[in-house]
């Protein structure tokens, strides 16, 4: 779907591009991302760019980006588009190639994740013999099949990954011969005995690599891209003109260096979820941490420890504002917002009828315990339902209890919609089939259908063959369930592979069901699983014996 944003004409076209537009890193801070999401809507609306111009929005996941494209399309007629909506990482990349050049920057650094991995695999067996490898050499020892070897490089490789976003003041030290690490806390110090290793892997890493390649990594390309934004004089071509992002709870250094050196040819808006509106990195133990003044938030009167839920589970927040805060100058831009209506810190109370409005307010305030239940009355657990737990002892039963809950909440609120709801959970998917076959179950004309999708599958959670190639990969280690391998037939291409129609998968389900068939390849399987020698009741051999026993004898 398209819309055009209404084109600014004559002088009013003038003061959007020269006023509105001015390269510059801007932070906006708020307590409620739909405040946030108004703003960007509201500056956007205000300050359109081009007609054939993209809106470009970095967000955490898509779930995000649906919900803003949601909010555009209400904005516009139930339409939204020339929006371009990107993952920080990628776009960061992209933005490497436009800055330095597409040739001499290849689409995917040797350093990445993927690649790595494969990379580790052939490295890690010339390397074991050395004294600091030790403690993988006990690792991979008995390793027949090369399963651990596997693991360990996918799981190093994702180490080294982060590592070159979040730590590349030790990679450039390992790199040097140095075995050390830079810390907040202890400043320098020397890398365990047990540790050494992962400087020394890097060092052979590099050597295979080779300078050429190393060059082209994300390492070797970040400080040539730094250094090319601060010589050149005008935009290099390929670079957006505003870049907004939002509803990311943190970013890593590197990008926020980026992000601050592209503001000197784009417009960079970051919308910030910020829970608190004081200054709260004094609240947690390490607050040595920070070791700049805080200019943003004006520090609270002291009271106590603040709040504890604040300290044990916004440390990583707090870190990503103090980073902003670095780079942030918001005397430059104040005026700008308040000359078309808008605050830069859009800090406002909630509905305290309720607990979970409550909580939200002390955290917003920085309220200690004590200062909680001196403000607040004694809660009501028959009538206040605002924050609720459910203990499921499986997945699906997860699923079905959201389900339920969802189901009296419209009942309970006419005005609840579908749309107005997402829920969070750690790995869609492991969840995936579940909520496929609880929220699925129901056809469109059924009261109780509520419509639902998806978002941040990974492809092999969503493709049926990858899905069924996964199965296989995995049957020498399973149990060899019916249902297991019934599954696999439910696959078009596999059924097709064996010429097995449709209609065939009831006759093979009435002939496993008369066969006896349950588990188990046979007897000997059985025993590799744990199992008494020569239990070959209800496995598969024992089943297809009796069906071509049963075929020979006839009737």
């Amino acid at each position: 779907m398209t819309y055009a944003v209404p084109a600014a004409t004559g002088k009013e076209s003038k003061m959007h591009d020269d006023e509105a537009l001015t390269p510059g890193f801007m932070v906006i801070h708020g307590n409620h991302l739909e405040a946030l999401r108004e703003l960007a809507l509201t500056w956007m609306r205000r300050y359109p760019l081009h007609p054939l111009e993209n809106e470009v929005l970095l967000v955490q996941s898509n779930g995000i980006a649906q919900w803003l494209k949601q909010a555009l399309a209400e904005d516009r007629a139930g339409i939204a588009a020339a929006v371009q909506v990107e993952l920080p990482a990628r776009f960061l990349w992209q933005t490497y190639r436009n800055v330095l050049g597409s040739a001499s920057i290849a689409r995917q650094s040797p350093l990445d994740k993927a690649p790595l991995t494969w990379r580790l695999m052939r490295l890690l067996p010339g390397l074991l013999d050395e004294p600091c490898f030790a403690p993988l050499r006990r690792f991979l020892a008995d390793d027949q099949d090369l399963r651990k070897r596997h693991q360990l490089a996918e799981r190093l490789a994702d180490l080294f990954d982060q590592y070159q976003v979040y730590r590349a003041n030790w990679l450039q030290d390992w790199a040097a011969g140095r075995d050390q690490l830079h810390t907040s806390r202890q400043g320098i110090r020397p890398l365990d005995a047990d540790s050494r290793w992962q400087a020394a892997l890097w060092r052979a890493l590099l050597a295979d690599v080779g300078s050429a390649e190393l060059a082209a990594s994300r390492a070797g390309v970040h400080p040539r891209f730094i250094a090319q934004l601060a010589a050149l004089q005008e935009r290099p071509a390929g670079l957006p003109r505003r870049v907004l992002v939002f509803g990311i709870s943190s970013l890593p250094a590197q990008m926020v260096e980026a992000l601050a050196a592209l503001s000197r040819f784009s417009q960079v808006l970051l919308c910030v979820h910020n829970p608190c509106q004081h200054y709260w990195g004094d609240i947690v133990a390490d607050k040595d941490l920070l070791r700049h003044a805080y200019r943003r938030q004006l520090q609270r009167p002291a009271s106590g420890v603040g709040h504890p839920l604040l300290a044990a589970w916004g440390k990583q927040g707090r870190d990503y504002i103090n980073l902003l805060d670095r780079y942030d100058e918001p005397d430059a831009y104040r005026a700008h917002f308040s000359a078309c209506g808008q605050r830069i810190d859009l800090f406002s109370a909630g509905d305290c009828s309720h607990l979970l409005g409550q909580l939200q307010d002390d955290i917003l305030n920085l309220r200690s315990l004590a200062e909680s239940r001196a403000q607040w009355p004694a809660v009501c657990p028959d009538t206040d339902h605002s924050l609720r737990f459910h203990l499921a002892h499986s997945a699906q039963r997860e699923v079905e209890i959201l389900h339920d809950q969802l189901l009296a909440r419209f009942a309970a609120d006419p005005s609840l919609r579908p749309r107005d709801i997402i829920v969070m959970l750690p790995d869609i998917d492991s969840y995936a089939a579940s909520i496929q076959a609880v929220f699925g179950q129901y056809e469109r004309h059924d009261p109780r259908y509520i419509p639902f999708t998806l978002a941040d599958q990974q492809a092999r959670g969503q493709e049926p063959l990858l899905i069924a190639l996964e199965h296989l990969l995995r049957l020498p280690d399973s149990r060899l369930g019916v249902s297991e391998v019934l599954d696999l037939l439910d696959v078009p291409a596999l059924r097709a592979r064996f010429a097995i129609a449709e209609a065939d998968l009831a006759t093979l389900q009435r002939w496993i069901r008369g066969a006896g068939i349950r588990w188990g390849l046979d007897a000997r399987r059985r025993a590799e699983r744990g199992l008494p020698e020569g239990l070959e009741q209800n496995t598969w051999r024992f089943g297809l014996r009796r069906m071509l026993l049963g075929y020979a004898v006839g009737q």
